[in-house]
């Protein structure tokens, strides 16, 4: 059920937005010489249209001094709200972390409702999750974002679909439930992800006893890492030109040469300014990064602000914990994108580096070199052994050919001479299995 938008001001008791209402994005530009201000701009609009909003306009405020009360000066909230009132914008959605007392008064001055950075990312991650932990995770991330907070959210969407739990929507939790059952809502549910984390730990042990590797694709949001996964293994996961596309993780087996399985894993998109409590929130599933045994950073190299990106990815690896001697291969993606002259420049960058593999998801370029690269650099620590088997020992021949690289192999009548690749892992782990 839709519901109505307000017209002729807004009414802030009812906080009422549906999909379609109008939007003013407002960048409050500090100059940071990183990153483009329109890039950083299309970037924001596209979360906005993430969640259905219509972006009427986009607005970069340079701000020198960050002013207490309302972050941008007096002289600029006035601007603002003229062009609000041009625009009939309904939301203001600022790219930016906003305080309680400057989300309060500047929906006074701009007589809109006004939401910030993490308020807007909190929204799409809300509406995106689709399994049980998902929704967990956003909702102990979403009640963490309000326990400070005095002034309501903008949770029409998850009026509109019944709540994702959050004690009968979150909307209704900051008018009703005082701070103590938030932190005992949210006590409960980190109880319960703690519990998802242990069945998620279970699953990765019995994996290693197998073991397959486990590579682990991280990004960008919209870098593209939901179409390689798709290239890779076959799959049909979602992937589209949309900003956070794939929010649980999602893991496949996959064929490499020398390997005879390995674990492909899809995780969430990564994205500047990425809100704590998403990240605290998400640590179960990022979980599946920290085990991996090769990260697949897939960068947008047809963007602006790639090395930007590149940057906020590896700083959101490290908050998580992934230890810097993880092996870390490069799939610059989006080659389809960028003209014949970038293209020559980029290639020969690529060139001189031996952890960067050009590729287009999109059209499959690149894919097998990228694929052999990945199995070479998973079977490094390989070493040749020699294993002798009695001819009727199948199951070890069948392991032999799983876990390794059977290079030769020479019958007899009673015994079989394998030349076979494994880690020394596989190889002292294949040793003791009858022990």
């Amino acid at each position: 059920m839709s519901l109505p938008v307000t017209s002729g001001g807004f009414d802030r008791d009812k906080d009422e937005f549906a999909r379609g209402a109008r939007a003013l994005v407002v960048l409050p530009d500090r100059g940071d010489a990183t990153r483009d201000a329109d890039a950083r701009l299309a970037e924001t609009a596209g979360l906005a249209a993430a969640i259905g909003l219509v972006v009427a306009a986009r607005v970069a405020l340079r701000v020198r001094a960050p002013r207490p009360a309302t972050l941008i000066g007096s002289g600029q909230a006035d601007e603002l709200a003229v062009r609000v009132r041009q625009e009939e914008a309904q939301l203001v959605v600022f790219d930016g972390a906003l305080t309680p007392v400057q989300q309060r008064n500047l929906e006074t001055t701009l007589d809109a409702k006004v939401i910030d950075r993490t308020g807007l990312i909190l929204e799409i991650f809300g509406e995106r999750a689709a399994t049980a932990e998902g929704r967990l995770q956003v909702e102990l991330a979403h009640l963490d974002y309000q326990a400070g907070r005095l002034v309501r959210s903008w949770t029409h969407l998850e009026r509109q679909r019944g709540g994702f739990g959050f004690l009968g929507g979150p909307g209704e939790t900051q008018i009703e439930a005082d701070r103590r059952l938030i932190r005992d809502r949210m006590a409960r549910l980190r109880r319960e992800l703690e519990g998802v984390s242990r069945t998620r730990s279970l699953h990765r042990d019995r994996r290693q006893r197998a073991p397959w590797p486990v590579i682990a694709l991280v990004g960008y949001t919209n870098a593209g890492k939901s179409t390689l996964f798709n290239r890779l293994t076959g799959a049909d996961v979602m992937a589209e030109n949309l900003l956070f596309a794939t929010l649980d993780p999602t893991l496949r087996q996959i064929s490499l040469p020398g390997l005879d399985k390995a674990i492909l894993s899809d995780t969430v998109g990564f994205v500047s300014d990425l809100p704590t409590q998403l990240v605290a929130a998400f640590k179960a599933t990022l979980e599946e990064v920290v085990a991996a045994d090769l990260l697949l950073h897939v960068r947008d190299v047809a963007h602006p602000d790639t090395e930007a990106q590149r940057a906020d990815v590896e700083a959101v690896l490290a908050e998580i914990g992934v230890a810097a001697e993880t092996p870390r291969i490069e799939a610059w993606n989006k080659l389809d994108l960028i003209d014949a002259a970038d293209r020559d420049a980029l290639l020969a960058d690529a060139a001189r580096r031996t952890d960067v593999i050009p590729v287009s998801a999109l059209t499959g370029e690149g894919v097998d070199v990228l694929t052999r690269h990945i199995a070479t650099d998973l079977t490094a620590g390989h070493r040749r052994y020699t294993v002798v088997l009695g001819a009727a020992d199948g199951a070890g021949a069948a392991w032999l050919h799983a876990h390794g690289e059977v290079l030769m192999q020479v019958p007899g009548e009673e015994e079989t001479s394998y030349e076979v690749r494994l880690s020394p892992a596989d190889y002292e782990r294949f040793t003791r299995r009858d022990a």
